[in-house]
């Protein structure tokens, strides 16, 4: 059983970086794909980027966050981090990991292909 754990949220001013950690508190997360997905008031879970378990061309990113968002693994620390920079009032939300058996980086970005999950974190992006 994977439990996974977010850190790193808080309040950033419009512009600023955070970077967001999801650990594995329990179980070892190197051979599943991992997403990052959010959740804003009133709306939908979705998913904005994830990496596979791949060596090579192993992310995914949706277009909002492409460009300014990366996502990267140590799986020696057992963590994922989501970096995140520019960022703006509409990226405010609770942000989730979440960890898939998949290998395509196609599908890790979809809730249905995700099996454990963090409890989230709050960012909030304000001036």
């Amino acid at each position: 059983q994977l439990q996974l754990v977010e850190s790193g949220g808080g309040l950033v001013l419009p512009g600023e970086s955070l970077t967001l950690s999801c650990t594995a508190s329990s179980g070892t997360m190197a051979s599943y794909a991992i997403g990052w997905f959010r959740q804003a008031p009133g709306e939908d879970r979705e998913g904005i980027a994830c990496i596979t378990d791949n060596d090579d061309d192993n992310t995914n990113y949706v277009d909002d966050v492409k460009g300014r968002f990366t996502i990267s693994r140590d799986n020696a620390k057992n963590t994922v981090y989501l970096r995140m920079s520019a960022l703006k009032p509409e990226d405010a939300a609770v942000y989730f990991c979440a960890a898939g058996e998949t290998t395509q980086k196609a599908f890790c970005i979809k809730e249905i292909f995700m099996d454990y999950w963090g409890q989230g974190t709050q960012v909030t992006v304000s001036s």
